[in-house]
């Protein structure tokens, strides 16, 4: 997965544990795309201050999944969710109960995992 979007799952999924100044600075630099100089500014701390949050905040981030498995069970169920719907365009073209049977088992799987 992209890094830039392995970075937003993640900070959708726990950003809101970590602290204000933290998600502001991880913002900025993840997805406002900011210099850390100019975070560094904007913050009234060091370059190299910025950088230290900014990893600090990836490590947290990636511990949080590493222990819940968000992102991972979300992306998961996304790619059954697709499968559902191309099974469904599908059944719409011919017909087939085989491929009922196909949703409904990826279905139940979701469903199981729920």
């Amino acid at each position: 997965m992209d890094q830039k979007l392995e970075q937003a799952y993640l900070y959708d999924f726990y950003g809101e544990l970590l602290k204000e100044r933290q998600r502001r600075i991880y913002e900025d630099f993840v997805f406002n795309d900011l210099s850390l100089g100019e975070i560094a500014q904007e913050e009234g701390i060091s370059r190299q201050g910025v950088h230290d949050t900014v990893k600090r905040c990836t490590k947290a981030l990636e511990s949080y999944e590493k222990r819940l498995h968000l992102v991972q069970k979300f992306l998961r169920t996304k790619e059954r969710v697709e499968q559902i719907h191309a099974l469904a365009s599908e059944f719409r073209t011919n017909q087939d109960m085989a491929v009922l049977d196909q949703m409904e088992q990826i279905s139940n799987a979701i469903l199981e995992e729920l």
